[in-house]
């Protein structure tokens, strides 16, 4: 039998007997009596009516349940269960604290007596249940194992500070190579909004994003796998902000993380905004060969530059080599000298003349 016609029955039944008692009633007081109607039509009437009308809201009061059942599942599924434990946590020690100043409270106290430990128990659960959320990041300290009962590797622990991975640096995949030498300490978070932004690319018609979706999520399944301890998904969302990169920023402050990227306008707009980002760019750069202006070096030139005679070329890292007067040297590998380096978050370039007018000068 489905829950609709259960509920049918029961208010049927329900309005039945409320009908009844209605009529019995307003036959005590003497009401509808006399006249065309007698006694046991009047209970008759009132029973079947408001059981007519028990049996038809049925339906109704099924689906409002339903709508209702969803909508506080959807709303719970949304809050991170570190925030659900730590404002229960929080209530209970609010509600506690409310009971122990209650009791010794008179209640001959006029007119708010009968009303001030409602009010007290109001305010104290309140602020234990803000308290509590506001204080959720500490929370896993007070649980935290005593030291040397868990062992891990070195690099894979979970201490240190948060780092919260943007969806451009995952899809870069470079995170997990730095992951698997042991350099990056502490847990990595990766937001459930990024993960969608993920899935959506990889779910894209256009076939390079759907390969950079891919990659994407297949780097986040092999630093699970390198990494388990270090992986966190986090649940918490803002859906007053429609752009991932405001969601993160937002998030890092929240959690007073930082985010890893190797996006330099999300590297800006985070920078201002007072959160510290990791570039995985001015990783990459830190680790380059150092190259001093005076120095030699063999580069094929394969474009023109921006201003007028200017060659460029590239190294094997990908660093951009601009060499001025190299234009008319465009698809030949020649000797050039490096005359100054520009190292910025969004890589590095160094410029440069050839050898042979470096000596004529």
């Amino acid at each position: 039998m489905s829950a609709e016609r259960v509920v049918r029955i029961l208010l049927a039944v329900a309005g039945l007997v409320a009908g009844y008692q209605l009529g019995q009633g307003l036959i005590d007081h003497g009401i509808l009596v006399g006249g065309f109607l007698r006694a046991w039509q009047v209970l008759l009437v009132g029973a079947l009516l408001l059981g007519a009308v028990g049996f038809w809201i049925g339906p109704l009061i099924v689906v409002g349940v339903r709508a209702g059942t969803r909508w506080l599942s959807s709303s719970v599924q949304r809050i991170p269960t570190a925030d659900l434990l730590a404002g229960a946590v929080g209530l209970m020690s609010g509600l506690i604290l409310a009971v122990l100043i209650t009791l010794p409270l008179p209640r001959e106290i006029p007119v708010v007596g009968p009303y001030l430990p409602l009010a007290i128990t109001v305010v104290a659960g309140y602020t234990g249940l803000m308290v509590g959320v506001k204080k959720r990041e500490e929370l896993p300290h007070l649980l935290r194992m005593p030291q040397g009962a868990e062992r891990v590797r070195p690099g894979r622990d979970r201490g240190g500070r948060k780092k919260l991975l943007d969806t451009s640096v995952i899809i870069d995949g470079r995170i997990a190579d730095v992951c698997s030498t042991g350099f990056l300490e502490g847990p990595l978070l990766v937001p459930r909004f990024v993960l969608e932004e993920l899935q959506h690319i990889a779910d894209s018609s256009d076939v390079l994003k759907r390969n950079r979706g891919r990659r994407g999520l297949e780097v986040l399944k092999r630093l699970q796998e390198q990494a388990p301890t270090m992986i966190e998904v986090i649940e918490r969302d803002f859906d007053d902000l429609g752009e991932v990169d405001s969601k993160l920023v937002r998030l890092a402050k929240l959690l007073q993380a930082k985010i890893v990227t190797n996006d330099f306008n999300l590297n800006k707009v985070a920078e201002l905004q007072g959160v510290g980002v990791l570039n995985v760019n001015d990783l990459a750069n830190a680790l380059k060969p150092v190259v001093l202006p005076g120095e030699e070096m063999l580069v094929h030139l394969i474009r023109d530059g921006k201003e007028q005679g200017q060659g460029v070329g590239y190294l094997d890292d990908g660093t951009m080599i601009v060499v001025d007067g190299g234009r008319k040297h465009i698809g030949q590998s020649i000797e050039v000298l490096v005359t100054s380096v520009l190292q910025t978050s969004a890589g590095r370039m160094i410029f440069a003349r050839p050898k042979p007018l470096e000596r004529a000068l």
